[in-house]
Parts: structure tokens; C-alpha cells; sequence
């Protein structure tokens, strides 16, 4: 796929059109352009052999007019300091649109984890949280796992912040491990999300999803649980692609014999009940649901005409350059915009802060219950909007976010 977008610079395209449409004004325009504070910081690490490199980290607040910054780390050698100024954006937007009380926020390191042991990676994390301290806390910054880092990266996210506080602070950091603060439900929430919004856009058509067929691009959390989940709804998913490769099965993959394939293998490549494909034809089989699930700019002007799908569901962030957006629409393709349709992590992100500030535990069948409830209802507000401005669903849940977002800061006025 072509890597020429500028993914903050596709966010600030979108938030323009958004802006007209709505009628902000200039002030607060200009205001959302930009992020309101981006931190650099050297991360000098010693290495497993004795060796020290120094890496570059990230940490981006977009707006905290609606509560503290929200979001994720990001650990992968392509990192870019636009990359986590878009996505720190992009979490403004989607909290917004689910209606949770955070802010955006985003951070990022530049290396390959694959390429790194467990103890460097704890080195690096425990670095980047003491240079970061000053501006992360429950009530300042909260962030969560992202690509590259897990329950454990969150973990040591912990401990760090708390060591330096000198008090157990749970509610610092989201996606944490069940035994220290951890959610039920977050594991999937994402995928979940997924499944609602895709559930509710196919009935939207006047379609079921019970028996629709899926192609999932992308094979990591999001896409393997949002690819079990609609497999578990009664979907076929019938192609999934991750690094390693692309399978396909007409008739429908075995979702969770693939999982302990690629648990086992690291990868879908090889798995005995799929055949080989060209990743690239993903995108353009001719299914009911596509869940572009994996990185920024795989959707563009090069290859949007050729999407045949009747529902596309943004599992990533910011899959679809905006030059490709009116391709879609003008193809009929009905696009569940990333900030709806992924907004299911931190919408269970928000829960699992709520019940450590509370110090009171949910059961996951009440996670569930609620993530539905703030799913479907976000997304009834996101197609109220797009049909009152007679827009495409995209920029219909930007406006739904500029309207909270823009509502709140006249609410608090400007510090001057």
C-alpha cells in the first residue's frame, strides 16, 4: 500500500470538512488543528548485552476540554511523531463520539519489539513512564496498550508510576492485567465493538449478519477477536491476512482453530484450513463485511473503486485516506468510521478506570451489557447526524465529536 498519507494530516482534512459543515468557528478551529501539548523524550537503555542504545518516545494531548488525555502506546519501529499526533486526535474524536469523559491522547516509541527481549522491553517502558510522569496520572493522562504492547507493557506502566508516587495508583493506566486492576471484557472489547457496530450497519441495510461473509485484514487483537466474535454471531468469515500472509476459505475459516494456529506459529500463514492468497486481494473480495483491522492507508485512490464489500468496518485507526472516502461513497459502500466503530476499546477502558477509582468490580457479563449500550447508542447518534447534514457517516461522527467536544469548552472558556 502506498505510505505517502500523512495520517494527521488525513485527520485535519476530515476535521475541515466537518468544521464547514457544522459551522465552528475559527477560534475553536484553529484550536482542534493542532494538539495541545506533544512531549519528545530520549530513552537511553541498556541492551542485553551490555550495550546502550538510545530510543525516541512520544507522548501527544490533543484536548482534555472533556476529562483527562486517553490513549495508547504504541511500540513499533515506523512510529512517527504525525502518526501519534493523528491518533491522539483520533482518540479525542472517539471518546466523544462514545461519549466517555476523556480527552485524546496518544504516545509512541520507536523500535521493534519483536526484535527485543522481555527485560529490554521492561527497561524501555520503565524509562519512558519516568520520562513521561511529569504529564501522565488518573487525572491528567491515562494510557492504555496499543500496537507493539500488551497487559504486561501496562503492568510495568504501573508499577513505575506507582513507585514513583509512592502509592498503588490502579486507575493510571487501562488494559492492566485482571490481578492488579485489570477489566474483565477488555481483552475483546474492540473486537466486541466491531461486532455491534457491523451488527447494527447490516441492519441498517435491511440485512442480518447472521450468515454474511467477512474478510478481516489484520490478525492481532482487534482483528482475530472482532474475526471470532462475528464468527460466534454466525458470520463465515472467509479470508483473514496478518504479516506473515493472507488465507482464504469460501465456505468459512475455523476461527478458533486459526487462533491456537497462530498462537502456536505467529502467524496465519500455513493454516490447514485455508488457502494461500495474495494479502492485497483481501481488501477487494466480494463480501458483506470488511474489517480492515491492521494499520493507517490501506484503503486509498489506488484500490478504493475495486472494494466490493457493502460494509466496511474500521477496526484500525484511519484505514481509508480521505481520497479514497467519496470513491466509496460513490460506489455505495456503507464505511463504519474507525472513531465509531473501534471505540469499543476505550469505551471498556473507561469502565475499567471507573471501577478502579471506585475500588468496585463488574462482573463481565454487566461489561458487555454496557459496552452494547454505549455502542449502539453512538451509533444511532452518528447516523442522526450524518442524515441531518446529509453527509457520509465519517464526517457525520466528526461533527457528533466537534459538537461535545466544542460544547464543553465553552463550557469551561478559555484561561487567558
Amino acid at each position: 500500500m502506498s505510505d505517502h498519507h500523512n495520517p494527521f494530516e488525513a485527520m485535519q482534512a476530515r476535521l475541515k470538512v466537518a468544521a464547514e459543515l457544522y459551522g465552528l468557528e475559527d477560534a475553536l478551529f484553529k484550536v482542534f488543528m493542532a494538539p495541545s501539548r506533544s512531549m519528545i523524550v530520549s530513552l537511553p537503555v541498556m541492551m542485553d548485552d551490555g550495550h546502550w542504545e538510545v530510543f525516541q518516545g512520544y507522548r501527544v494531548q490533543h484536548n482534555v476540554a472533556r476529562g483527562p488525555a486517553k490513549g495508547g502506546i504504541r511500540y513499533d519501529k515506523n512510529v512517527t511523531l504525525d502518526e501519534v499526533k493523528a491518533l491522539s486526535a483520533w482518540m479525542t474524536w472517539k471518546c466523544a463520539v462514545v461519549d466517555v469523559p476523556f480527552g485524546g491522547g496518544k504516545g509512541g516509541i520507536i523500535c521493534d519489539p519483536t526484535k527485543m527481549s522481555q527485560g529490554e522491553l521492561e527497561r524501555l517502558t520503565r524509562r519512558y513512564i519516568a520520562e513521561i510522569m511529569d504529564i501522565i496520572g488518573p487525572d491528567r493522562d491515562v494510557p492504555a496498550p496499543d500496537m507493539g504492547t500488551n497487559a504486561q507493557t501496562m503492568a510495568w506502566v504501573l508499577d513505575t508510576y506507582s513507585m514513583h508516587v509512592r502509592s498503588t495508583s490502579n486507575a493510571v493506566v487501562t488494559g492492566k492485567p485482571l490481578g492488579i486492576g485489570g477489566s474483565l471484557g477488555r481483552n475483546e472489547a474492540t473486537g466486541r465493538g466491531v461486532l455491534i457496530v457491523a451488527r447494527e450497519a447490516m441492519q441498517r441495510l435491511g440485512k442480518h449478519l447472521a450468515g454474511a461473509t467477512v474478510a478481516v485484514q489484520g490478525f492481532g487483537n482487534v482483528g482475530s477477536q472482532s474475526a471470532r466474535l462475528l464468527h460466534e454471531a454466525g458470520a463465515r468469515v472467509i479470508a483473514v491476512s496478518d504479516v506473515s500472509g493472507a488465507i482464504k476459505n469460501d465456505r468459512g475459516l475455523d476461527i478458533h482453530a486459526l487462533m491456537k494456529h497462530v498462537a502456536e506459529t505467529k502467524g496465519v500463514a500455513g493454516f490447514k484450513g485455508g488457502e494461500a492468497m495474495e494479502p492485497a486481494e483481501l481488501l477487494t473480495l466480494p463480501v458483506d463485511v470488511l474489517v480492515p483491522g491492521a494499520m493507517e492507508n490501506q484503503i486509498t485512490e489506488d484500490n478504493a473503486a475495486k472494494i466490493k464489500a457493502k460494509v466496511i468496518v474500521e477496526g484500525a485507526n484511519g484505514p481509508t485516506t480521505p481520497e479514497a472516502d467519496p470513491i466509496l461513497l460513490d460506489n455505495g459502500v456503507l464505511v463504519v468510521p474507525d472513531i465509531l466503530a473501534n471505540a469499543g476499546g476505550v469505551t471498556v477502558s473507561y469502565f475499567e478506570w471507573v471501577q478502579n477509582r471506585q475500588g468496585f468490580y463488574w462482573r463481565e457479563r454487566e461489561v458487555n451489557e454496557r459496552l452494547v449500550e454505549y455502542m449502539v447508542h453512538a451509533f444511532q447518534q452518528v447516523f442522526a447526524t450524518t442524515d441531518k447534514y446529509k453527509t457520509n457517516p465519517r464526517i457525520g461522527a466528526y461533527i457528533l465529536a466537534l459538537d461535545k467536544v466544542s460544547q464543553a469548552m465553552h463550557y469551561r472558556g478559555f484561561y487567558a
